[in-house]
């Protein structure tokens, strides 16, 4: 294994071994290896570049580094300054998989289940990517998730760039069993009182984390944004299922003739309906979007 001291030298190391992994807290990379999906030729650890494991207030944003611990994003100090996000660190799973795995290798891994994924999507981040030679280029999160824009070879994740937004902001997921685990959905939802926007993000349910823009537009229009900022509860259950349906929509009804799949989902030919358990997760997406949304406003 190969033990830069900086991020130009990892990028330099990663450039001149095309076939090796990077590594951080390996949570993620050695379950892959465990399992045998994955068999690296050689490791770049980044546990010794010290740069990227803390953060920075730059324009209005923080900088934070990739190699921050989920551990230390959960603290107090952290928790002041982006709120989601240290819930969802707090979130990510038992005490040795929070003080090793690190915010860059959430994203590097991309599984749908990672919990910093719709808190980032939700606040609109932005990834700083170190390549050969100094380089930096900057990106949106979602592009990354999305496979819209890809890492080169030779690059890594170095930063990622959080706008400050100073107001509420909730994480929820709901998970297969009691205490920390792998979420079965989750929700973040960040009040933006300057753009009297909301934002939302529903992971765990889709590859990606999903953005119910529309759902989003319609309960905005409805907080009073000079005043309490709260809302009825049937606004609240009504937000909560259109982000449901948003996210987990109705299957289309197969042609007349046609089975349309009814083998893979447990359906009568054509009838259009969810199966139970899709119909069971679309309504815990509810419910963890109306609680998120109450919470924020609150």
């Amino acid at each position: 294994m190969t033990l830069p001291g900086s991020l130009d030298e990892a990028v330099a190391a990663l450039a001149a071994m095309p076939a090796a992994v990077p590594v951080a807290g390996g949570t993620d990379l050695m379950a892959a290896v465990n399992s045998g999906l994955l068999r690296p030729a050689a490791l770049v650890g980044l546990g010794r570049i010290s740069e990227i494991r803390g953060w920075q207030y730059q324009d209005g944003h923080a900088l934070l580094g990739a190699g921050l611990t989920h551990a230390r994003m959960g603290r107090p100090d952290f928790a002041a300054l982006i709120p989601a996000l240290a819930a969802a660190a707090r979130a990510a799973g038992p005490p040795q998989i929070r003080n090793a795995g690190t915010l860059g290798g959430n994203i590097a891994s991309a599984a749908p289940t990672g919990d910093a994924l719709p808190v980032l999507a939700a606040l609109e981040a932005s990834l700083v990517i170190a390549g050969p030679g100094g380089g930096r280029r900057e990106i949106p999160v979602g592009r990354l998730l999305a496979g819209i824009e890809l890492l080169h070879p030779g690059e890594l994740i170095g930063y990622v760039r959080v706008p400050l937004l100073h107001a509420p902001q909730t994480f929820l997921k709901a998970t297969g069993r009691t205490g920390p685990g792998r979420a079965t959905a989750s929700v973040a939802v960040v009040l933006d009182p300057a753009r009297r926007m909301v934002r939302c993000a529903v992971g765990a349910v889709a590859p990606m984390p999903l953005r119910p823009y529309d759902a989003e537009h319609w309960v905005a229009s409805l907080i009073d944004w000079d005043g309490e900022r709260t809302l009825a509860p049937e606004a609240l259950t009504a937000f909560g299922d259109y982000v449901a349906a948003a996210c987990i929509p109705d299957p289309v009804p197969a042609p007349e003739g046609l089975d349309g799949g009814a083998a893979l989902t447990g359906q009568a030919p054509g009838d259009g309906t969810l199966p139970p358990a899709v119909l069971h997760l679309r309504r815990t997406v509810a419910t963890l979007a109306r609680r998120a949304l109450g919470r924020a406003l609150a």
